[in-house]
């Protein structure tokens, strides 16, 4: 069966928000685009939201899809995997669940240790060949 899973580009001053995988997680150590896998009944972006909010704690508006791939690791489900741009955002990134965040300039991507299934991606984004849009950064309440 295969699993359902979104991923944000969050882009702030031409630097994009990466996560590093928690040692004790499947792959660790590894760096991926902040994100999680959709819960039944969920639609793209309503569970990217929720995985922001619990993963960063924002509030986010999700934009549009920039990419989707199909991925195999050995030993584990098929991934689909959906990219979508964060359109705008309530609230400061902070780290609740990763080894470490950061925010990596857009030419620096592939010297980061990234998730397989990311790597096209994360090339294409470095060579410009993929603009992300930046997000807006809303009041707080």
């Amino acid at each position: 069966m295969r699993k359902t899973v979104v991923a944000a580009l969050l882009l702030q001053r031409d630097r994009l928000l990466i996560c590093q995988r928690p040692a004790l997680d499947a792959f660790p150590g590894k760096w991926e685009f902040p994100g999680g896998k959709t819960e039944a009944g969920e639609n793209l972006q309503t569970a990217l939201r929720r995985e922001l909010q619990e993963e960063l704690g924002i509030v986010a508006e999700i934009g549009e899809e920039i990419w989707r791939t199909e991925h195999q690791y050995p030993g584990h489900a098929a991934v689909l995997l959906y990219f979508f741009a964060v359109s705008q955002y309530q609230g400061t990134a902070e780290n609740r669940v990763f080894q470490q965040i950061c925010w990596a300039d857009r030419q620096q991507l592939p010297g980061y240790d990234f998730l397989e299934a990311d790597r096209p991606l994360v090339r294409k984004i470095a060579a410009g060949e993929i603009q992300i849009p930046p997000a807006k950064i809303l009041a707080g309440p």
